[in-house]
């Protein structure tokens, strides 16, 4: 009986406690949080209300291909001798889009020519209208600095510069341009099909 009273009296005085020390454990957890967001606060954005409209110009592109590229591209500073106190080494996994076609706003009435029922086009040369790294897809793979050095800030940026440049470069190798043109010629000839237009040269 004894040992019973005595459990009982345990659990009751363990009960008080833990409701006596409730509102203490509550404002400790509520001062965590506190701290916690004046330590690491979520950024507050604030557009500016005013937008400027520089320039507004009709188009009339015919895009017809993409390239979907990948690029490795490595940068490194100081990499001499001194490398491992005050290099910094970046490698860097680029994917972007580059886009091509022709502008028909460059096509003239004089490129177009009716001689006995068979039309004559002259298209304007192919050209490239976008290239653009994606940075959801593009990453950081690997970095390494220097014993003394916290690397270079403005690294990153200029890789994503080079990375542009360098997926550029790899589609007009590849000869975007004058897969472009095919297309072009391909998708215009069932236009002009569609006109009337059954022979169709293009020049």
């Amino acid at each position: 009986m004894l040992v019973l009273i005595g459990l009982g009296m345990g659990l009751a005085f363990r009960s008080f406690t833990q409701q006596a020390l409730a509102p203490i454990a509550d404002t400790t957890s509520t001062l965590q949080t506190q701290v916690a967001r004046v330590l690491n606060p979520t950024p507050t954005i604030l557009p500016d209300p005013v937008t400027i409209i520089n320039e507004v110009r009709s188009l009339a592109r015919l895009e017809t291909i993409q390239y979907s590229v990948e690029k490795i591209i490595t940068a490194e500073v100081r990499q001499e001798v001194f490398g491992p106190l005050f290099g910094d080494r970046l490698l860097f996994v680029a994917h972007g889009v580059v886009i091509a076609g022709i502008d028909l706003n460059n096509l003239e009435v004089s490129d177009l020519n009716l001689q006995e029922g068979v039309l004559m086009v002259r298209l304007p040369d192919a050209e490239i209208f976008i290239t653009a790294v994606n940075n959801e897809k593009s990453y950081v793979y690997d970095r390494q600095t220097g014993l003394f050095t916290k690397g270079e800030q403005d690294l990153e940026m200029l890789v994503r510069q080079a990375a542009e440049e360098e997926i550029y470069q790899a589609a007009l190798d590849d000869g975007i341009l004058d897969q472009a043109s095919v297309n072009a010629e391909a998708y215009l000839l069932k236009m002009f099909g569609a006109l009337g237009y059954k022979d169709v040269i293009f020049e």
